[in-house]
C-alpha cells in the first residue's frame, strides 16, 4: 500500500478528525429535518451530506424512525436546559421567570434560520400519534403546561390550570406565527399577553396593578 493510499480517508468514512459516525449523522439529519422536513429528508440524503456511510448510519440507528425519534429526545433535552437556566437565573421570581422565558421564546422565532418549532413540525410531518417521535414532542408540550401551572399557581391565579394552558395556546401561536411573518413576534408582546392572562383570571384582590 502507498503512502498516498494510506493518507486518502475511504470514501463515505468520517476523517478521524471528525465527530464520530452517530454524532454526524445525528448532526446532520437534525439539520436536514429541520431545515427540509422530516418526510422529506430520506437516508440516502443524510448518508450522502454526513459522508457517513449507510451502513454506519444503521449500526447507530435501526431505523430512519429511531434516528427522527433522537431528533426529538434532543430538542427535549435543548429546551428544558433553556428552561432550567432561566429559572435559576430568576430563582423565587415566577413573574419574571415567564418574563425571560418569553423573551426566549421571541429570541428563537426571530432567529434567521428559523422555521417553526420543532415539537410542532413533528406533530404535522407524523400524523400517527403512537409514533415514539410524536409521543417525546406531546409529552414536551404536556410538560410546559405543567410548568406554567406551577408558576401561575405561585402568582395566586385563581385557576392556574386554565392560565398554563392559555399561555400554552399563546406561545404555541407565536411559534406558528413566527414562522409564517417573519419579525412578527416580539417579547414586549408576549409579556403583555401573558400579564393580561393573568391578570384576567387572578382575584380581584391580587390582581396586577
Amino acid at each position: 500500500m502507498t503512502l498516498n493510499a494510506v493518507a486518502r480517508p475511504r470514501r463515505g468514512a468520517p476523517r478521524k478528525s471528525d465527530a464520530t459516525a452517530r454524532e454526524r449523522i445525528m448532526s446532520v439529519a437534525a439539520d436536514l429535518f429541520y431545515r427540509e422536513g422530516i418526510r422529506a429528508t430520506g437516508v440516502d440524503r443524510i448518508v450522502e451530506v454526513s459522508g457517513v456511510s449507510k451502513t454506519s448510519l444503521y449500526r447507530s440507528f435501526e431505523s430512519k424512525d429511531e434516528l427522527i425519534t433522537a431528533y426529538a429526545e434532543a430538542h427535549d433535552r435543548k429546551f428544558w436546559d433553556k428552561w432550567v437556566d432561566v429559572a435559576e437565573a430568576h430563582k423565587g421570581q415566577p413573574l419574571q421567570q415567564l418574563d425571560a422565558f418569553m423573551d426566549s421564546v421571541a429570541d428563537s422565532i426571530n432567529r434567521p434560520a428559523y422555521r417553526g418549532c420543532p415539537f410542532i413540525n413533528l406533530a404535522i410531518e407524523l400524523p400517527d400519534e403512537n409514533h415514539p417521535a410524536r409521543i417525546v414532542a406531546a409529552a414536551t408540550k404536556a410538560r410546559l403546561t405543567d410548568e406554567l401551572a406551577q408558576i401561575a399557581a405561585s402568582l395566586s391565579a385563581a385557576d392556574p390550570a386554565r392560565v398554563a394552558h392559555q399561555i400554552s395556546m399563546l406561545i404555541n401561536g407565536a411559534f406558528a406565527s413566527g414562522s409564517i411573518a417573519k419579525g412578527s413576534v416580539s417579547g414586549r408582546d408576549l409579556k403583555d399577553a401573558v400579564a393580561a392572562i393573568i391578570h384576567a383570571d387572578r382575584p380581584a384582590r391580587h390582581r396586577l396593578s
